[in-house]
């Protein structure tokens, strides 16, 4: 029991994690806000979302094989497919924000320039419908916890 409430803590952490830190790259990139010290920060933001990122899957991957309940419960449940399929989606929606974050970088180093306010707008768009995607996980665990989708 001590090991599946410790599991829960160190995945409800590395969530919560995940979401203060895809809210701080949401507050940075914003066309009216973003100069040179703020784009450096987006790739040290975008960094350690990723790393939450990580921990969000290597926890929950323990919290199921490593649980109380086992990956048999787990394995045949749809929501858990739903979960994955909804933290994989996140994490390709990802891609081009930071992408975007280690070009401006590199663009600001070479020249000190910074980027367009359209690709920021464009850019935190992504970022925003990451942030809408995100509280729709807990939302199918809540339900996978109490034993629906068997």
């Amino acid at each position: 029991m001590t090991t599946d409430a410790l599991l829960a803590y160190a995945h409800i952490l590395a969530i919560l994690t995940l979401v203060v830190f895809i809210a701080s790259e949401a507050a940075l990139c914003r066309p009216e806000w973003l100069n040179a010290a703020a784009v450096e920060r987006l790739v040290t933001v975008d960094r350690v979302y990723a790393i939450a990122a990580a921990a969000v899957f290597l926890t929950g991957l323990a919290r199921v094989f490593l649980g109380s309940k086992g990956g048999a419960w787990y394995g045949h449940n749809w929501l858990l497919w739903t979960k994955l399929g909804l933290f994989v989606a996140v994490g390709l929606m990802s891609i081009a924000p930071t992408r975007r974050f280690i070009a401006w970088r590199r663009a600001l180093r070479a020249d000190g320039r910074l980027p367009p306010a359209e690709e920021v707008r464009r850019v935190r768009r992504w970022v925003m419908r990451q942030a809408h995607v995100i509280p729709l996980i807990p939302l199918a665990a809540v339900f996978l916890a109490r034993g629906y989708g068997n």
